[in-house]
């Protein structure tokens, strides 16, 4: 059997790249046009190569030429996992990211005109709830139309995958060489826990809010202010929230004053034995959601939350600030999950 090789669309910092090329698929390269990405890329995906540019601007006869694809490529998998903002249920600005609803028109123009094996699609759930604004209903007609057999298409929560995370995304995978319907392969046994990853135990040591690691594992947190370190010290351990200052009339935030049934996990710290919330890219801030240590009164640091996002231990991060690599985390495909992805595709290709 030949080798599947893909081409990872807004690849970022390389999560569904690592994770397809541990599944054993070669990866070709990389596209994104975010530059801070390139060297936390090019540092964990090895013999890959890093593409910077804009989708939008980018030719297929560009891209052809340069990776040396061939049409009709049976091993081929062309990955397109766009920035979801725009279709995601977070309460944001979408002003800014309204260039982003259309990346997926832009990826099946790739798709189209290469008509390789295998297609994979990765974003929010968003995208298939409003699945004729975001261009995913023409996108699955035309798959069928054009040898795609029976795409799957659903729903996943990543913690049914190895990810220690409880993280719901569409994904689609699509076949020209089967007609098999390809479902990401789920791992068998318990599911993991904030407690099978993190802590002492887990080689994470203790550390204050601020703490700054120079080294690769970068167990680095922000700093917090003198009043949300007496907030925190007052949340319960293990899934508290910020209800356990709230009676303190000195710690009390005046935006919640009578809002005790809103925003509960604001302030909120992970549960051992449950999958950590959703890691989004502000998870290295206390007041953007759940991402307080369950013991300690700090948030998660940027290797706690890679690694509840999946990524190994020994994954090297670049970046220019603790913001600019938490934003990576954060949109990253867990690479376990994408682990799933390959091996479901692997094992579909020794059958076609």
């Amino acid at each position: 059997m030949k080798k599947l090789k893909a081409v990872d669309f807004f690849c970022s910092g390389g999560g569904m790249s690592y994770g397809m090329q541990e599944a054993g698929i070669q990866i070709l390269a990389g596209i994104d046009f975010d530059k801070n990405c390139q060297d936390t890329y090019e540092a964990n995906i090895k013999d890959a190569q890093f593409i910077l540019a804009d989708v939008f601007e980018l030719s297929e006869n560009e891209l052809e030429h340069k990776l040396s694809l061939q049409k009709n490529d049976d091993d081929l998998i062309l990955i397109g996992c766009s920035p979801c903002q725009f279709w995601s249920i977070i309460n944001t600005d979408k002003t800014k990211s309204v260039k982003s609803k259309n990346l997926l028109v832009e990826f099946s123009r790739f798709v189209k005109y290469f008509r390789p094996g295998y297609v994979v699609v990765e974003n929010v759930p968003g995208v298939l709830r409003r699945n004729e604004e975001s261009g995913l209903n023409e996108f699955i007609d035309w798959l069928k139309e054009n040898g795609y057999g029976t795409p799957h298409f659903k729903v996943h929560n990543v913690n049914d995958y190895g990810v220690p995370q409880s993280r719901k995304r569409f994904t689609l995978i699509a076949s020209r060489v089967s007609q098999d319907e390809i479902k990401p392969i789920e791992k068998k046994g318990p599911r993991k826990l904030v407690k099978d990853v993190l802590g002492v135990l887990n080689g994470f040591p203790m550390i204050e809010a601020g703490h700054r690691d120079e080294t690769d594992f970068l167990h680095t947190v922000p700093n917090i202010t003198e009043i949300n370190k007496r907030r925190l010290k007052k949340i319960k351990k293990d899934g508290g929230n910020r209800l356990d200052f709230a009676n303190d009339p000195e710690l009390q935030l005046n935006c919640f004053i009578g809002k005790d049934d809103s925003f509960k996990d604001t302030f909120g710290r992970l549960w051992w034995n449950r999958p950590a919330p959703t890691i989004t890219t502000k998870f290295s801030s206390i007041s953007n959601g759940r991402f307080v240590h369950p013991f300690e009164d700090r948030a998660i640091s940027i290797r706690e939350g890679a690694t509840l996002q999946s990524f190994p231990l020994t994954y090297k991060f670049k970046g220019t600030s603790i913001a600019n690599i938490a934003r990576m985390i954060g949109n990253a495909v867990p690479p376990k999950y994408a682990t799933a992805i390959g091996e479901a595709i692997i094992q579909n290709h020794k059958w076609k």
